[in-house]
């Protein structure tokens, strides 16, 4: 190993170490305590992860997504990542996201290189590819969270609303559709409604979520005995914030 890259995992155990420490508090908000990166200098180990809850890997990601909404992302070495993550990968979560541009789950969450399995779709929908993805990352690769990630203003959702059809997009807005007949609004339930479409687009979420449950009994099982946990979270476009649900 080089000096520098040695340097930099030394670097990562110390803050790794006052992560987990502190993670117990930071999930409560207790004393306005503010996470260190878990991918520092370099990727996650395999120690690194295994030690972490999936608690712990919410608390990281809360405390990423500060900083990003602060504009003071962890300084990153993407370089000694890529070096250290080059033999292997132990990532802590998996994430199922939206295609949107502007919702990039790696960067809202200020995670490095080898810290997330990623999956995007439009509308964030699940289907057989992505729950075996997902139990692979899990079941096989020891990843410690499924976290499902709508957005606001989510074109696949004000479609789904409005019953668009083009090609194969046809068939993939069926899924988000369960959303909106279970969505309560009084209001416009349009797709010109943006907050109507926010409502929908945090149903989705939370039915993609029980369908993951649902749909794979190797997720449900690894869940049930506490191994890993699936959950869902909202992006707002407008102030970059992630709220967990």
């Amino acid at each position: 190993m080089k000096q520098n890259d040695a340097c930099c995992h030394t670097t990562r155990r110390g803050l790794l170490q006052k992560t987990l420490a502190l993670s117990a508090l930071a999930v409560t908000g207790v004393g306005g305590l503010t996470l260190p990166s878990l991918s520092f200098g370099a990727s996650l180990t395999q120690a690194d992860r295994d030690r972490m809850t999936p608690d712990d890997v919410i608390a990281h990601f809360k405390e990423g997504n500060l900083r990003f909404r602060e504009g003071r992302p962890a300084p990153h070495d993407y370089l000694a990542q890529k070096r250290s993550s080059a033999a292997g990968q132990f990532p802590a979560a998996v994430i199922l996201s939206c295609i949107d541009s502007r919702a990039p789950a790696e960067i809202v969450l200020d995670a490095g290189i080898g810290e997330t399995f990623n999956a995007r779709v439009a509308g964030n929908i699940s289907n057989s590819d992505i729950l075996g993805s997902m139990e692979f990352a899990c079941a096989v690769a020891g990843a410690k969270l499924v976290l499902v990630m709508g957005h606001t203003a989510c074109g696949a959702v004000a479609g789904a609303i409005d019953g668009a059809e083009l090609g194969n997009l046809t068939g993939l807005l069926k899924h988000i559709r369960p959303a909106i007949a279970k969505t309560e609004y009084d209001g416009a339930r349009k797709g010109s409604n943006p907050e109507f479409v926010d409502a929908v687009a945090r149903m989705n979420v939370a039915l993609t979520v029980d369908n993951i449950r649902s749909q794979s009994p190797v997720l449900k099982k690894l869940e049930d005995e506490g191994k890993i946990k699936i959950t869902g979270c909202m992006y707002a476009l407008n102030d970059g914030q992630v709220d967990f649900l």
